[in-house]
């Protein structure tokens, strides 16, 4: 039943260098370092929750508006079997979609810090997203993200 649920609390994301990825996305994206960078978390107990042995981490947190969080996870032990994140195609993929009021503004502020985006802008007209612009970019360690502005009376009510 969707009324138990208050909202989405946070999305996590692991990175590969936490101080990089709070550079970016504080100083590039704009978004408020809510908890900075920790000290490293380590035990049984994290182990045990985060269902990795050997599990060491330190986080950091940033506020996207009043009601959403977003959380950055670097391990150190045990390091990444991969090398780079998953392909958007793949099992498990997921990305990060950030709502914006005017995403031209954000897209230009953006890409005149460097931020590289896939394609221009998308425009969807018809359809059952009609009224969405949307663009993907990545974050430094390749983690899918999106600008999205939605003025579509189903999914943005």
């Amino acid at each position: 039943m969707t009324g138990d649920y208050k909202g989405i609390h946070h999305v996590g994301i692991t990175v590969s260098n936490l101080d990089r990825s709070v550079a970016f996305f504080r100083d590039i994206m704009g978004l408020n370092l809510l908890v900075p960078q920790t000290e490293r978390f380590e035990g049984e107990e994290l182990e045990k929750g985060l269902g990795v042995p050997d599990a060491a981490v330190r986080i950091a947190i940033f506020e996207v508006d009043q009601n959403h969080r977003m959380e950055c996870l670097e391990y150190f032990s045990p390091r990444s079997p991969v090398q780079s994140p998953l392909p958007p195609n793949a099992l498990g993929a997921m990305h990060v979609s950030f709502h914006c009021a005017d995403i031209e503004a954000k897209y230009n502020e953006l890409k005149s810090k460097g931020v590289e985006f896939l394609t221009p802008i998308n425009v969807i007209d018809e359809g059952p997203l009609i009224g969405w612009k949307w663009v993907y970019f990545k974050d430094p360690d390749g983690n899918m993200l999106e600008l999205v502005q939605d003025q579509n009376p189903v999914t943005n009510p």
